[in-house]
């Protein structure tokens, strides 16, 4: 029997190409979407899922396995980009970075968890980012969503080896999607960070340049999917085990290295 895969956040960007790579593969794919209405050209099954929305989230948790009648895999893609200064940022826009990103993502495996727990199998794969290792200037409140994310899934990959229940984070770097595009920023601009916002606005262009084919980031969850047993950090991009080793054991060095990248640009 193909197994049945859940994939958050399936309408575009990494999500959308994953989606369509685990259908081609065999696999019974349902993505979730805001609007689910607007893709039914898709070849798999689209249900509406909001992470912002508490209404949403427990419509999804009373439904979803009305929806369905079997699942493997839960794979924990949505979420959102907020950028911009730290000090500039609303607190507002803060809470609602790590509401989507953190505490909805928590939500929709929490509405899983019983079913994964009664079957004794499943597999939880979260889409987080190099960001939830190293933080960068200009994604205080994204970094903190998705370091939050780490933290969280690797105390639940502990509880949840018993019940054969394997969870495995994703940790992508610079890929060339929409979430720039995509992305919140605050409004009002404090002068005092003008110099380093040209900065940080060039060091984005050049990265952003640089950014790789996000294929990459398909075929590693892919991977995971299909091993029994995976890892719990799964690296894509390049130069990111530098970064992690930095961060690690030469953080002065790290720190070093960014800022004279910043001052390049």
């Amino acid at each position: 029997m193909k197994q049945t895969i859940l994939i958050t956040g399936a309408s575009s960007g990494f999500g959308l190409l994953i989606a369509n790579e685990l259908h081609k593969k065999g696999y019974n794919v349902i993505g979730t979407s805001r609007n689910p209405e607007k893709y039914t050209s898709l070849p798999f099954k689209m249900i509406a899922l909001d992470l912002a929305s508490e209404e949403s989230i427990n419509t999804f948790s009373e439904r979803i396995f009305k929806e369905i009648n079997r699942l493997d895999i839960l794979i924990n893609n949505a979420g959102f980009l907020v950028s911009g200064i730290a000090e500039e940022t609303p607190i507002e826009l803060g809470r609602q970075q790590l509401e989507t990103n953190f505490w909805g993502t928590i939500k929709v495996t929490n509405a899983v968890l019983p079913y994964f727990r009664k079957q004794r199998f499943g597999k939880i794969i979260t889409v987080g980012s190099i960001v939830g290792l190293v933080s960068f200037p200009n994604s205080a409140y994204y970094a903190a969503s998705k370091h939050a994310l780490e933290g969280y899934f690797k105390a639940l990959r502990y509880e949840l080896n018993e019940f054969n229940i394997r969870v495995a984070m994703i940790e992508p770097g610079a890929f060339k999607t929409s979430i720039l595009d995509n992305s919140s920023s605050p409004l009002t601009k404090i002068e005092d960070y003008n110099t380093l916002r040209n900065k940080i606005e060039k060091y984005t262009n050049f990265i952003v340049e640089q950014a790789e084919d996000p294929a990459m980031v398909t075929a590693k969850v892919l991977k995971v999917v299909e091993t029994d047993k995976p890892k719990f950090r799964n690296l894509v991009g390049k130069g990111l085990s530098v970064l992690i080793t930095l961060q690690h054991f030469a953080y002065g060095m790290l720190e070093k290295t960014i800022l004279k990248q910043l001052n390049k640009s």
